[in-house]
């Protein structure tokens, strides 16, 4: 059995469904509401179907490559921490892809369904929630399930984006986007602690 509030924490941190809250009204600022309603759905589609094959295939693949899952482990709770640290000091997620969506325009692809939503931070840590040797198929379809309601208030908050932006701001977007890194961090340094610990038999 999961812990289910630290997972959804954990995915929450790592989709950031807040921080997406800007980046879609920057994409969708020209749109009608119909066309708006269609980019959230599509961009929730896109999003659930790329996080569910790196659950599905992410192990496998690195397992053909001959990658052990605790040098994998350790490689992404650096990488989780160096996308957390951006979150904290840096741009925050919202300036960064408010920038990248003035210059695409498939937009429900790029950049809301990735890398704002299906972040390379969120890709990484969906492998590292369903190692097949520490998780059940049980324990990894409620992850899965997990996944799909953070999506879904993904999805929710993108289809309110306007009532919420005129609440929070774009300074109150990057606060919680912020926040959230700080999480993230921590989860981050439990990830390579716990993949030194597999690694070296600890």
């Amino acid at each position: 059995m999961i812990d289910y509030v630290a997972t959804f924490i954990f995915l929450f941190a790592v989709i950031d469904p807040i921080g997406t809250v800007p980046v879609f009204m920057a994409v969708t600022s020209h749109f009608d509401h119909k066309e708006k309603r269609k980019v959230a759905l599509k961009a929730t589609g896109y999003s659930a179907v790329i996080l569910l094959f790196f659950l599905v295939a992410g192990e496998f693949i690195l397992t053909s490559i001959e990658i052990p899952l605790s040098a994998f482990q350790i490689a992404g709770g650096i990488v989780l921490f160096l996308f957390a640290l951006s979150m904290i000091f840096g741009e925050s997620k919202p300036d960064i892809e408010r920038k990248i969506s003035a210059k695409q325009n498939e937009a429900a692809i790029f950049p809301i369904a990735t890398p704002s939503i299906a972040s390379p931070g969120a890709m990484l840590g969906i492998v590292l929630l369903t190692e097949n040797s520490s998780y059940s198929i049980w324990e990894q379809t409620q992850t899965a399930l997990i996944m799909l309601l953070v999506l879904l208030i993904t999805m929710l908050l993108m289809l309110v984006a306007s009532q919420i932006h005129r609440v929070i701001g774009n300074a109150g977007a990057s606060l919680i986007s912020r926040v959230m890194g700080m999480i993230l961090a921590s989860v981050a340094v439990a990830n390579v602690l716990a993949g030194i610990k597999q690694y070296f038999l600890l």
